[in-house]
């Protein structure tokens, strides 16, 4: 499936020589990742047998880690960027949607729209979704126009300089309750455990997620670092909650407008594009697409994982039915003492 994002035209020298040039990054990011993983610390993972430590955060030590790695190595923005940053199951997807037609709305009908036929994660990739690929223009970002819209699960303090040091560059960082994080997280990864791994408990996944153990966790430290950025440079970073996202979608899409750079006109909220975007991009329109009931999203080396995944119940609280009094108690108590002292609050 291709990315809406075209890759610009290369005579077959360049092409020969931006894969070489690939290839020699991609290989020096390899070496480093052999050298740095032996050193690191494990605990118990979710989908995969176990995590490893990296720079304070949890990844999986195959993918993610290299990803990452060659990111902050390798990665080039542009002053023209627009980035999407969230700890996983916090309402990326949906996010992804809204902004892509915030940004395409002048480019495409809402008839015929490419989000009708095309996943999301294809029309606004992940950062590093073009490592390993076969095909690689189907996410060549040196090839994307601009600007190029891009996602990622990296904590704050993992991104390169080249990336914090840009005033120029749009992060829209979305958090969510810890509580429907923890369930949405559990659920989610259960699905794509390997069968010859035992199924992770409720309680397993309880525990690790209370201690930090979790895919780029922990949770409290990765919100914490963009909110705390956001502080400092708000005209660079738009904090959003989930929970408000789900409350008032129109007040939110109208600032995420006017954040981005391309803020609605009168003549354009009188025509109800505002109420278009939020009906095209809902979570009962996306989730009932074709599109996303049947179709594979491909991740890198291969990894695999069914649209209809990433669309489960988009509800918020749907916590209350899977955790018991003695989770929700104590899972409240660390978040408060977490960020007692930062002015951010979720609900209780």
């Amino acid at each position: 499936m291709a990315t809406f994002q075209p890759s610009l035209e290369c005579d077959n020298i360049s092409n020969i020589h931006s894969e070489q040039t690939d290839s020699d990054l991609i290989q020096k990011a390899d070496e480093r990742y052999r050298e740095t993983l032996p050193n690191l610390p494990k605990g118990k993972g979710w989908m995969t047998q176990h995590l490893v430590q990296y720079q304070g955060f949890w990844v999986n030590p195959d993918a993610a880690l290299k990803n990452l790695m060659w990111i902050q190595d390798h990665f080039k923005p542009r002053p023209t960027d627009i980035f999407l940053a969230s700890f996983p199951k916090s309402g990326t997807t949906w996010l992804k949607a809204l902004i892509f037609a915030i940004v395409n709305r002048t480019r495409y009908g809402f008839a015929d729209h490419p989000l009708l036929t095309t996943g999301p994660h294809d029309c606004f990739p992940f950062l590093y979704a073009h490592l390993y690929e076969k095909d690689r223009s189907r996410f060549d970002l040196d090839g994307f126009p601009s600007p190029r819209l891009l996602s990622s699960h990296i904590p704050y303090a993992s991104l390169p300089n080249s990336m914090t040091d840009n005033q120029s560059y749009r992060f829209i960082y979305i958090c969510r309750d810890p509580k429907d994080v923890l369930v949405s997280t559990w659920l989610f990864m259960n699905k794509l455990r390997p069968k010859e791994l035992a199924p992770l408990s409720l309680e397993e996944a309880f525990e690790l997620f209370c201690q930090g153990i979790s895919p780029y966790g922990p949770f409290w430290d990765h919100v914490l670092g963009y909110w705390r950025a956001s502080l400092e440079t708000p005209e660079k970073i738009l904090f959003l909650k989930y929970e408000e996202l789900k409350e008032e979608p129109f007040v939110i899409v109208k600032s995420l407008g006017e954040f981005l750079g391309y803020p609605f006109s009168l003549e354009e909220e009188s025509k109800g594009v505002v109420e278009e975007i939020v009906k095209l991009c809902s979570f009962e329109n996306l989730s009932n697409l074709e599109v996303n009931r049947t179709s594979v999203q491909k991740f890198s080396k291969g990894a695999t994982v069914d649209n209809r995944h990433f669309f489960r119940e988009g509800k918020v609280g749907d916590w209350k039915n899977y955790l018991t009094a003695e989770m929700v108690e104590r899972l409240d108590e660390i978040t408060y003492h977490n960020l007692l002292a930062s002015g951010l609050l979720f609900p209780s």
